[in-house]
């Protein structure tokens, strides 16, 4: 089913049985046997006994795949974990429209994370911060021994920024400890090295440390992500202008900005969870970013380019990894590592990136010409026949009628599910 030449591009994918689908990305993505048996397997109460406290069992939702991705000329089938139904399809809808004009194109900075102490109680805090800045060296040198490990990769801790910060307690500073924490998400290794360097702080400056802590706003660790919409495959000069409308709002308006963004990162939560990431540190790093500037704002920026087509970019903080934590425990997301092909944090930062592009275009694509809701009624319609107790053939005929009669309600589904029976 695969063609020799590897593709992303699927024509009428989601109508496919789940075993062809499976048999698809086996081909892409050179999966094993015992890998396809993992799709229909559940994470083992032992592992996930490891991974928290009070285990009672575990919780499945939805594992799907986008389709059409081209990013930096490479082709990839995104795996999601998410229980949104319209999230998977539209991606894919809008990874087709992108790669008429060449796809996605991303740039990543280095992975450098931050590391916060705050020191209190200290009464010349300008001579305190000249001090914290003379010891760098012993400094970066103490945080260093903590990770022999990382720093032999070429990791490890690489500057130090102290800040003067007034508050209802008075002054208080806050040193950064920059590191480089390679293909890791970092949280581990930095708040191995904060702890070593409090009581050092503490000794230089005579103040005492509170907090230190890893910073979930990694600002010097972006990615970026642009591409190009056909605009003939959008439906013409007129849609790409009613997109441009919409997308004017959530760039001065955070009641629109917070609905806008959450749209991204329906594509990037589930695409984090799928690869066993903490969604959570991503969220509030993106939407800390999209606030820096003193206003919450969009994510993303849309312009249209000397041609007419319209031109999407996005730039957030994207603290992943591809060693560590669950990412290397929990089955499933080392599966769905396995189906995207990335090999490093940087290259999975970039498809991260692109799918939330892909995500925030589909969304107002939709807002702006038919409405949000056409996308999300066949499958709601689905979950509507199930609740009113269609089975079998029933719940597509059932579905079929709602989203045609414009009900998709359970009252309506039920009645119709009477009619249907006392026809058959």
């Amino acid at each position: 089913m695969c063609p020799s030449k590897k593709t992303s591009v699927v024509s009428g994918f989601y109508k496919l049985p789940i075993e062809k689908r499976r048999e698809f990305v086996a081909q892409f993505a050179n999966l094993n046997e015992d890998d396809v048996k993992s799709f229909s397997s559940c994470l083992d109460l032992a592992t996930a006994d490891r991974m928290i406290e009070n285990v009672l069992g575990t919780f499945e939702v939805p594992l799907g795949l986008a389709v059409n991705f081209l990013i930096n000329n490479k082709d990839y089938i995104i795996p999601m974990a998410t229980e949104e139904s319209s999230v998977v399809a539209a991606a894919s809808n809008a990874a087709k429209i992108a790669r008429v004009k060449g796809g996605f194109s991303t740039t990543c900075s280095e992975p450098l994370m931050i590391g916060q102490l705050q020191l209190l109680h200290i009464k010349d805090v300008a001579a305190a911060a000249q001090k914290i800045m003379q010891h760098k060296k012993q400094l970066l040198t103490v945080a260093n021994a903590q990770d022999k490990i990382l720093v032999d990769f070429g990791g490890g801790a690489k500057d130090i920024e102290v800040r003067i910060l007034e508050s209802p307690l008075g002054h208080m500073i806050v040193t950064h400890l920059i590191v480089d924490v390679r293909d890791a998400m970092g949280a581990n290794a930095v708040n191995t090295m904060c702890e070593a360097l409090a009581p050092v702080l503490e000794e230089i400056t005579g103040g005492i440390v509170r907090l230190k802590i890893l910073s979930n706003l990694a600002d010097k660790r972006l990615v970026k992500a642009t591409a190009i919409f056909d605009k003939e495959k959008m439906g013409g000069d007129q849609v790409v202008d009613a997109f441009l409308e919409s997308y004017v709002l959530a760039s001065i308006d955070p009641y629109r900005a917070a609905t806008h963004n959450k749209g991204i990162m329906n594509g990037i939560d589930a695409l984090i969870i799928a690869t066993g990431n903490d969604f959570r540190a991503i969220e509030a790093g993106a939407h800390a970013y999209a606030a820096r500037n003193g206003q919450y704002t969009s994510l993303t920026q849309y312009h249209k380019n000397k041609d007419g087509d319209l031109v999407g970019k996005i730039e957030l903080p994207m603290a992943v990894g591809v060693v560590g934590g669950a990412a290397n425990m929990h089955p499933k997301a080392k599966l769905c590592r396995k189906i995207l092909g990335v090999k490093t944090a940087r290259e999975l930062a970039e498809v991260v990136a692109s799918l939330g592009l892909a995500q925030n275009f589909a969304a107002l694509f939709a807002l702006s010409t038919v409405g949000i809701q056409k996308g999300h009624m066949s499958l709601h319609a689905k979950n509507i026949a199930v609740m009113a107790g269609a089975q079998g053939d029933e719940i597509e005929k059932l579905a079929d009628f709602l989203v045609h009669d414009g009900k998709v309600k359970l009252d309506y589904a039920k009645e119709l599910l009477e009619k249907i029976r006392k026809k058959s």
